[in-house]
Parts: structure tokens; sequence; C-alpha cells
């Protein structure tokens, strides 16, 4: 199990692994009891864990960096249901946390994922982006943007050109 397949849903607690997507929905397994089912979309929200970041007083940082820094504390992990054990624990563990912009409920849920993750044995890592697709983003793409523009605009134009004009209707009359 890859730490870039799991993900928060909305409206039901703890960590699910995406299993496979689909246009209304997803397919997710719960890692608290392997509980398979299907997800609507319309009803929830997915959040990757990669895609979540937490308030610090300078940058925002990558929720990876809080649990790499759970895991590497000697520091016991709190109770997650007392907020000032928790509170205490991150001043400690992660100092730089902005406390003023994070919720106690936020901390809580860092808390309860990071037990999760650890009782599953996931390694916690941000996926990789390859050499080949970073210099396909860097390269710059204007001699294609120019030629596919001056194709698109040409027939765009003639037919402005040769469509017949717009009748305004004008506003009906009371009588």
């Amino acid at each position: 199990m890859d730490y870039n397949k799991l993900a928060s849903v909305t409206g039901k607690s703890g960590l699910f692994e995406l299993i496979s997507s689909k246009a209304d929905g997803a397919v997710v397994r719960s890692l608290e009891d392997n509980t398979t089912q299907f997800v609507s979309s319309r009803i929830h929200n997915f959040s990757h864990l990669e895609s979540i970041e937490v308030f610090t007083v300078k940058d925002n940082v990558n929720l990876t960096e809080i649990f790499l820094a759970m895991k590497a504390s000697t520091e016991k992990l709190p109770d997650a249901a007392d907020a000032k054990a928790v509170k205490a624990y991150f001043e400690k563990v992660y100092p730089d946390m902005d406390f003023s912009r994070v919720y106690a409920s936020d901390t809580k849920k860092m808390v309860k994922w990071f037990e999760v993750l650890v009782k599953n044995n996931i390694e916690i890592k941000l996926s990789e982006v390859s050499e080949e697709d970073t210099e396909a983003i860097d390269k710059p793409l204007v001699a294609d943007k120019k030629t596919a523009t001056s194709k698109t605009a040409t027939p765009k134009a003639a037919a402005l050109k040769n469509a017949p004009a717009k009748k305004i209707n004008s506003p009906r009359k009371m009588a």
C-alpha cells in the first residue's frame, strides 16, 4: 500500500485507500477495518494526504513533514481526545506550527491518522516526479501553441464573417 493512494473522505472517519475511481465517485478501502465501499463524489469530497498542507509560522508545509517529525520524535503520542495534551505534543514535536490557524480538531486528526499509518506499516513519503516529467514541464511549448492558435483562429474568423446576422427580439408589448 502506497502513501500516495491514501485519502481522507469528508463525512467519514479514518483514512482510506483509493482502489479505483469512477466518474461519480470512488471505490475505497478503510484502513481501520478493511471494508470496501463506494463513496459518491456528489456527497463526499476526497483529500489526498499528499495534497494536504499545514499552516506554520513561515511557509506552509506538507502533512508528510509533520508525520516524519512525529516519527522521528521520542515523545509519546498523546490521547487524541485530550486537546491540551495534543497541543503540548505538537509544540514539542513541530514548534513552527501556527496554532492560531491550525484547529485543535485538525491536530487530533493528525494524531489519529499517524496511529493508523503506523499500525498499517505504511511508509510515509511524497511521490517523486521523474526526470522526464520535470523536463516536459520545464520545456516551453511556445512554437506549438502558436501553430495551434493560428490554425484554430482562421476557421473561426471565416465562420463569423459568413454567419447570418443575429435577430434581436424586441420586447413584447403589453396590451
